[in-house]
């Protein structure tokens, strides 16, 4: 075999000299994806994949970036995302790119498409600038076979239910995910969802939460996401570790610590985290999960009601007394589409600007008006930032920005679908010195497309796909703020997905070059 090797080399002489490469990225500070320390290095990228990576002076190209002073990196994955609905609205997917994410995982929460084969094609019609892989979504499994019934399925719904993941699974989802705060997930029972993540653990995929309770019952939420996993035998990934509630500041380190015993145990469980207190969801989590059973009318019918409407206050007050608040200051609309002059304003606001007593009662009552008028997007203030600070400090917390594609300009979302990536580099790495860049890339990256099993993805290394990042350590910062949350991130310089570049000095080209990223084992 040696002699075959140096006759070929002799027939066939290597001309270092002469090898080019679509995007040379020269004289960066790599920050390969592993972990391990930075190196100073080059960066070679041919038909979409990366070909080299080292001193590369022999390596030529009519396309080279300088990156001296800059940090070389795999583009981030985003493990939490929504994206659904917003994909043709705004195809280059801005907010992600001047963020350093090329790859996002939607899907989250329960909520999803549910012909995952059908979404993927039209992706991959449509043509994003970021990639895409999704999970299968419980709640919107079950809508589809149940609506949104108040009740166990029966057997025949259950194989329907089966059907329907097992498709996924072999459409390339890469795992099954939950909400089980959200209708109808919060009314399946443990054993519902059990069935439904047995499907999906033939395939070498993930088990991904949004809990039954991030609050009062958090540990319980925890132990059923743990049991879930471990009964259906797959991994478990826990989303937006957090503690909702001043009155349930500083249990960080009781949650944590569930998470620490179940991986000494062997169970493979992550966790991921957007770096505010703040969440978003919709105005309906305020009420009771049996009040919007059944459709719409059933809910207003419900809402009408006296004796419901008087029920549904006073458990609204005692939530907002449990937070030790006197008004719901904490709720602030994002998106209110019956009157969009409401956005950015909380609900104690608004109902002053209804004209109406400045009572924690009266501000219930605005609640149940808005609900009849088809509810709104929200942002709940409510989470300590000790909390957020000891949680994004764990080596197996990974970060997502818990938002889809952002229109600029439009309502009064959450910061965090521009700034989380930027938020984490630039306050906590840089400023804060919670933890190194090396580790802060790792669980942007590698930690991300080993989890969800994205094949060549995350790392920086010959072969893998050029999914590349290249920003300045010194500058990267979020811009986004809740008042003014339609601001994208800088320091980010150069952005590449699948070899193209997106994203160039600062500024966005145009190139929409994702691709669908499927589950590996749909694939054999």
């Amino acid at each position: 075999m040696r002699k075959l090797i140096w006759l070929l080399i002799v027939i066939f002489p290597l001309d270092l000299s002469a090898q080019t490469a679509e995007i040379l990225i020269k004289n960066g500070k790599i920050i390969d994806g592993t972990g391990n320390a930075w190196f100073y290095g080059d960066v070679a990228v041919v038909n979409n994949k990366i070909v080299a990576i080292g001193h590369l002076s022999h390596w030529k190209s009519t396309n080279t970036i300088d990156a001296t002073g800059m940090v070389v990196a795999p583009g981030f994955i985003d493990v939490h995302t929504h994206i659904e609905g917003e994909e043709a609205r705004n195809p280059t997917s801005d907010n992600f790119i001047f963020d350093g994410v090329t790859t996002v995982i939607t899907g989250n929460c329960g909520l999803s498409k549910v012909d995952i084969g059908q979404y993927f094609r039209w992706l991959d019609s449509l043509h994003l600038s970021i990639n895409v892989a999704s999970l299968i979504g419980h709640n919107d499994i079950r809508k589809a076979v149940m609506g949104t019934a108040r009740r166990d399925p029966t057997e025949a719904e259950m194989q329907k239910m089966v059907a329907i993941t097992q498709k996924a699974m072999e459409d390339g989802a890469v795992g099954l995910s939950t909400g089980l705060i959200y209708i109808p997930g919060t009314y399946a029972a443990t054993n519902e969802v059990v069935a439904l993540a047995k499907v999906a653990a033939a395939y070498r995929s993930v088990y991904a939460t949004h809990m039954r309770d991030e609050g009062d019952s958090v540990v319980p939420a925890i132990q059923e996401a743990l049991h879930i996993g471990t009964a259906a035998g797959l991994p478990v990934e826990i989303s937006h570790f957090k503690l909702s509630g001043q009155q349930n500041w500083g249990r960080s380190k009781e949650t944590l610590g569930l998470i620490k015993n179940a991986r000494n145990k062997g169970i493979d469980v992550t966790i991921d985290q957007y770096p505010y207190t703040a969440s978003s969801t919709n105005l309906g989590t305020l009420l009771p999960g049996w009040v919007l059973a059944d459709g719409k009318d059933s809910i207003n019918t419900r809402l009408n009601n006296p004796v419901i409407r008087t029920q549904l206050i006073a458990y609204m007050l005692k939530r907002l007394h449990k937070r030790k608040l006197k008004h719901f200051s904490y709720p602030v609309v994002a998106n209110y589409a019956f009157d969009t002059s409401y956005n950015g304003k909380s609900i104690e606001t608004v109902n002053l600007l209804k004209g109406q007593k400045h009572t924690a009662k009266a501000e219930a009552e605005t609640v149940l008006e808005m609900m009849q008028h088809g509810g709104a997007g929200m942002v709940f203030h409510g989470m300590a930032e000790a909390d957020v600070q000891y949680i994004m400090q764990y080596p197996f917390c990974m970060f997502g920005c818990d938002a889809g594609i952002r229109v600029f300009g439009e309502g009064v979302p959450h910061p965090r679908g521009y700034g989380s990536n930027a938020k984490i580099l630039g306050k906590y790495v840089r400023d804060e010195q919670l933890f190194s860049l090396e580790q802060a890339i790792r669980r942007m990256t590698s930690l991300p497309a080993q989890k969800f099993h994205l094949q060549n993805r995350g790392l920086l290394l010959p072969g893998y796909a050029a999914d590349i990042i290249v920003f300045n350590p010194n500058t990267v910062i979020d811009k986004a703020t809740y008042d003014k949350p339609h601001q994208y991130s800088e320091g980010f310089q150069y952005v590449i997905v699948n070899g193209a570049l997106t994203l160039s000095n600062g500024k966005h080209t145009g190139i929409r070059n994702g691709v669908t990223l499927k589950n590996s084992a749909s694939l054999l």
